[in-house]
């Protein structure tokens, strides 16, 4: 039997996303995800979002936290993130009326990758235990970044993405890969990447939220930020662990290997 399971129906908080329950394997049907921070990110998603995008690859802050329900508690699982354009238009920020207006078609899709937390794979029962964090993941806008970062085009709209994959055990397990997995998102993460912060409002808010940006709260801010690309055939980092899995759980959304 699954972990203690997701609430059932509608229940703010929670999400039970993806193509559901309908020919899903019993072990990922019943996952849940709940956004960690909701009204944090709810405040920012008012404002407009954005994220900070480097050359050398800036976090993420608000981090994308989840906590999980409804996992078999023996079974090996996956957690990964990518990331996909809201929409095919480029962005400027008009500082006159703060807001952001279109400002053309979207630029040529970054390479697209995808981040693996660095604890899979691990058993249901410890990824339920405790909140799941995606803080070591980065953001970058350089394409020829050879170091896994999320590569994303600044002044582009993006919607993070959650999956949940099952390690399957049986030999011709790639004949059920669309079986295996659950994906999650949550609008109010959507967010525009930037090179440096367009709204002053959000410069405040991550400042005054931040816990790593004290330093800066009489200065320059420079708060943590979190990246994302969308999801085409490109390279992605793969852990030193069970790379079968990883390449594997990769395929199912499209990414290959370079």
């Amino acid at each position: 039997m699954p972990g203690e399971g997701p609430p059932s129906g509608t229940i703010p908080g929670w999400a039970c996303e993806g193509p559901g329950a309908g020919g899903k394997n019993r072990r990922v049907c019943h996952a849940a995800a709940r956004l960690e921070m909701g009204s944090l990110w709810e405040e920012f998603n008012r404002l407009g979002t954005e994220m900070i995008v480097t050359k050398a690859g800036r976090r993420m802050f608000p981090t994308f936290q989840v906590k999980l329900s409804g996992l078999d508690p023996s079974a090996d699982y996956v957690l990964l993130m990518d990331f996909i354009p809201l929409d095919d238009k480029r962005y400027r920020y008009a500082f006159h009326s703060s807001s952001w207006l279109v400002a053309g078609r979207a630029d040529p899709a970054a390479p697209g990758r995808v981040h693996f937390h660095p604890d899979s794979p691990a058993k249901g029962a410890q990824w339920m235990r405790q909140i799941v964090s995606f803080d070591k993941l980065k953001l970058t806008n350089n394409l020829l970044d050879d170091n896994g970062h999320i590569i994303l085009n600044s002044m582009h709209r993006y919607q993070p993405r959650f999956h949940v994959v099952l390690v399957d055990p049986r030999r011709d397990s790639e004949r059920f890969a669309h079986e295996n997995f659950k994906s999650f998102s949550f609008p109010e993460t959507q967010f525009m990447a930037v090179t440096a912060y367009q709204n002053h409002r959000i410069t405040q808010l991550k400042i005054a939220s931040n816990p790593f940006a004290k330093g800066f709260r009489d200065g320059e801010p420079e708060p943590c930020v979190y990246v994302g690309a969308k999801p085409r055939a490109g390279p992605y980092p793969l852990p030193p662990l069970r790379p079968a899995s990883f390449s594997s759980a990769a395929s199912t959304f499209g990414y290959g290997q370079q």
